[in-house]
C-alpha cells in the first residue's frame, strides 16, 4: 500500500514540478518506511535530502496524507549505495576496479543538458508589442557572428515565451553552425550536476565540460539563489566563458536585481549585457497566437469547424498564460473531433469550464508584490528582503495577505516567493492583517484599494 501510495505521489509531483525537477530531485529518492508519522527516505547525498525537504517537503507530506498514509514529517538518510538518477539519456558505467563516474546527460552527443523541443523555433514564435524586443535580441544572438551583448538575460512570468526563445536560439545557432557546442539546461540541472561532481570528487571534469562550450544557456536561474557553492561555481564558469568571448543566455522569472538570495557579484555580471523583459501578453498578441495555433490544429483536425468569435472569446478570457491558452485550444479541437461537433461558444464553455473558471483568478504573486511596492513607494527588493522595519514589514504582510486571499497558491509556495520565507511567516502575516483591518482604517482602505486594482 505504501509503495503504491508513493507511486501516485510521484505521478502528481512529476505533473506539478515538471520532468526535469522530478528527475533531478525526486526520482533519486527511495521510500524506506513510514512509522509513527515519519516517512523515511534514502537520498544520494544529505544535500539532496535537505533540498527536497525544504522545497517539496510540505507538498509530499500533504499528498501522502491525502493518499491515506498518515505522515507528519519526512526524514532523509544519505545512502552512498543509491544509484544517482539524472535526466533522460543517462548512462552510468562502472567496473569493479573503477571509481564510479558521475552520470552524463546528453542533450547532444557530447554535452549534458536538456533536449531541445522541435516545436520551439523562431518560425513558430508569434511576435507582438510585449515581446518584440526580446524576439529581436534573440534573433540577433541566434544569427551568430561577433558577440554583441553578453549575457542576453530574458525575464518574465510563466508562459510568456522565455523557454521558447531560448530553444529557438539554440536551433538557429545549430542550423547555421552544426559544429557549435550549444549547451541548454535548467539552473536546477546545473546545480544537480555540480553536487554530483562534488560527491564523486570529479569537479575538474565538470569545470572542463561547462567551460568548453561555445554557447551556454541556463533556464530559470533564480533557482540557484541562496545556494552558495553553486553560485560560486556559476560565477567562475560565467567569467571563464566571457573571457573566451563565448555567448551566454540566461532566463529567470525576475530581473537580476530583484532575485533575492543571489550574490551581488552575480547580479552585476548578469546585468553586463542586455536585460530584456517579456511583458504579459496583450489581447492582439494572444489573438495572433491563437490564429497561428488554430491553423496548425486544423491541419490535424480538418473535419473540425470553428465558429466566428471563438478565438476572440478565448483571447479575452484566458489572459495570464500562453501555455494555458494553447492547451485550451488543443483540448477544444480534440473534444470537437471526438464528439463530432462544431466549435461554437457553447462548446467552448462546456468543454473548457474548468479552464475558464481558473482564468478568472488571474492575479499572480508577482503582480501583487509589484502593486504593493508601487502603492507604498518601495522597491521590489525591499518587499523580498529580510528587513524588519515597520515601513517595509507592514507592506510585506499586506502583500502576503493578498497573495493568500487572491491566489490559489499554497502557504509554502507564497513564503518561497517572498524571499524564501517559511510558511509560518505567511500565516502570521495573514492573521496580523486580518486583525488590523478591523481596528486600523488606513490598513483596511489600503487592502481594499489594492484588491480592487488587482482584480480589475
Amino acid at each position: 500500500m505504501i509503495i503504491e501510495c508513493w507511486g501516485r505521489v510521484c505521478d502528481q509531483l512529476r505533473s506539478d514540478i515538471g520532468q526535469d525537477a522530478f528527475q533531478n530531485w525526486i526520482e533519486p529518492l527511495n521510500l524506506l518506511s513510514v512509522e509513527n508519522g515519519v516517512a523515511s527516505f534514502s537520498a544520494p547525498t544529505s544535500f539532496v535530502g535537505t533540498w527536497v525537504n525544504r522545497n517539496y517537503g510540505d507538498s509530499i507530506t500533504m499528498m501522502m496524507t491525502r493518499e491515506g498514509v498518515d505522515v507528519d514529517r519526512l526524514a532523509f538518510k544519505a545512502d552512498v549505495l543509491v544509484k544517482p538518477v539524472a535526466a533522460p539519456t543517462v548512462e552510468e558505467v562502472t567496473t569493479p576496479d573503477e571509481k564510479p563516474k558521475p552520470p552524463v546527460t546528453t542533450g547532444s552527443p557530447d554535452l549534458p543538458g536538456s533536449p531541445l523541443d522541435k516545436r520551439f523555433t523562431f518560425d513558430s514564435f508569434v511576435v507582438g508589442k510585449p515581446n518584440e524586443l526580446a524576439h529581436a535580441a534573440a534573433r540577433r544572438v541566434g544569427e551568430g557572428g561577433p558577440v554583441t551583448f553578453n549575457p542576453l538575460f530574458l525575464y518574465g512570468g510563466v508562459g510568456l515565451g522565455k523557454t521558447h526563445l531560448m530553444h529557438a536560439i539554440a536551433w538557429e545557432i545549430k542550423e547555421r553552425n552544426p559544429k557549435a557546442k550549444v549547451l541548454y539546461l535548467s539552473a536546477e540541472q546545473f546545480m544537480y550536476r555540480f553536487v554530483q561532481a562534488l560527491r564523486f570528487k570529479d569537479t575538474m571534469s565538470f569545470k572542463e565540460l561547462f567551460r568548453s562550450v561555445d554557447v551556454l544557456m541556463v533556464d530559470d536561474v533564480q533557482f540557484i539563489a541562496g545556494k552558495d557553492s553553486t553560485q560560486d561555481e556559476f560565477f567562475h564558469t560565467f567569467n571563464a566563458l566571457v573571457d573566451q568571448n563565448k555567448q551566454i543566455i540566461i532566463s529567470a522569472d525576475r530581473a537580476p536585481g530583484e532575485i533575492d538570495g543571489l550574490e551581488d557579484r552575480i547580479k552585476s555580471r548578469l546585468q553586463w549585457g542586455l536585460v530584456v523583459d517579456l511583458h504579459p501578453t496583450d489581447y492582439e498578441l494572444r489573438l495572433g497566437i491563437l490564429q497561428s495555433k488554430a491553423e496548425a490544429q486544423l491541419r490535424h483536425y480538418p473535419e473540425v469547424k470553428l465558429a466566428d468569435g471563438v478565438l476572440e472569446f478565448l483571447a479575452h478570457r484566458i489572459s495570464n498564460n500562453v501555455r494555458v491558452l494553447e492547451g485550451a485550444l488543443t483540448r477544444l479541437f480534440a473534444f470537437a473531433s471526438l464528439v463530432g461537433r462544431e466549435v461554437t461558444l457553447d462548446v467552448v464553455q462546456e468543454s473548457l469550464a474548468d479552464v475558464l473558471r481558473a482564468s478568472d483568478r488571474k492575479v499572480t504573486i508577482d503582480e501583487i508584490i509589484r502593486k504593493v511596492a508601487d502603492h507604498y513607494n518601495l522597491r521590489l527588493t525591499d518587499i523580498l528582503s529580510p528587513r524588519r522595519a515597520r515601513s517595509v514589514a507592514r507592506p510585506r504582510q499586506v502583500a502576503m495577505f493578498l497573495a493568500k486571499t487572491l491566489t490559489s497558491k499554497s502557504l509554502p509556495e507564497i513564503g518561497r516567493r517572498f524571499g524564501g520565507r517559511d510558511h509560518t511567516t505567511v500565516i502570521h502575516a495573514v492573521k496580523k492583517i486580518e486583525e488590523l483591518r478591523s481596528i486600523d482604517n488606513q490598513i483596511a482602505e489600503d487592502v481594499e484599494l489594492l484588491r480592487r486594482m488587482l482584480e480589475a
